[in-house]
């Protein structure tokens, strides 16, 4: 019963930021043709005021994020050519990390560096589970087979606790860099303040959101644990 509702929490705790992300994102992505310029339009006239010139814009399928290592900002196709609302905060946000990045802002630096060393985390986590049960047949000796999951566990949890450390990025991106762009260059209609805030928080939330996922896997061990 307990490892039941232990369950339910953990799924309510995975699915509903996500669900809450798609469904501002959704909303506020139609009218397509609410602005009179897209999402990359915005983003290259941001980045070329601010005299980042060199900092390109690209469309991507791999979804919304700057690359500081190529330094491009890239944009999910209804993005990069949509004219919604969505497209131009986004944008915006996004712009908000190569300011960031071209501003040398600590926090940010931080971030790159652990979710590089956390990469691979996951799947190394993985491994660690799937091989934990076979050492303790072999060695006979189940503390240390325990100790090999648990630290499996923790590994597939990496991704999910950088995100959470370093959210504050993603709300400086939001709301310290992009809003001000969006106020400032009078990029807004009236109105729309409102609903640009729901977006720049959904998209400080996005990449927690996401790496929550992973967290379900605790979940499928815990019940072959369990058994």
């Amino acid at each position: 019963m307990l490892l039941a509702i232990l369950g339910v929490l953990l799924l309510a705790v995975i699915t509903l930021p996500q669900m809450w992300v798609k469904r501002v994102m959704r909303q506020y992505s139609t009218p397509d043709d609410r602005y009179e310029i897209s999402g990359s339009e915005l983003a290259r006239i941001i980045l070329n005021r601010y005299g980042l010139n060199h900092v390109g814009v690209e469309i991507t399928k791999e979804g919304d994020h700057y690359d500081p290592e190529d330094r491009t900002v890239r944009l999910s196709e209804a993005y990069f050519s949509g004219r919604s609302l969505a497209a131009i905060t986004i944008a915006a946000h996004e712009v908000g990390h190569a300011i960031q990045h071209d501003t040398d802002y600590r926090p940010m630096a931080l971030r790159s560096r652990l979710v590089g060393k956390t990469r691979g985390a996951e799947k190394l986590g993985a491994m660690v589970l799937m091989v934990s049960p076979l050492f303790a047949v072999i060695s006979r000796r189940p503390l240390p087979a325990l100790i090999l999951f648990l630290a499996g566990l923790a590994s597939m949890g990496m991704p999910a606790l950088v995100h959470l450390a370093t959210l504050p990025v993603e709300f400086d991106a939001s709301f310290n860099r992009a809003l001000p762009l969006l106020k400032a260059g009078d990029h807004l209609h009236d109105g729309d303040e409102h609903a640009a805030k729901k977006l720049l928080k959904a998209a400080a939330l996005t990449y927690v959101a996401g790496s929550l996922s992973s967290l379900l896997n605790f979940w499928k061990w815990l019940r072959v644990l369990r058994r």
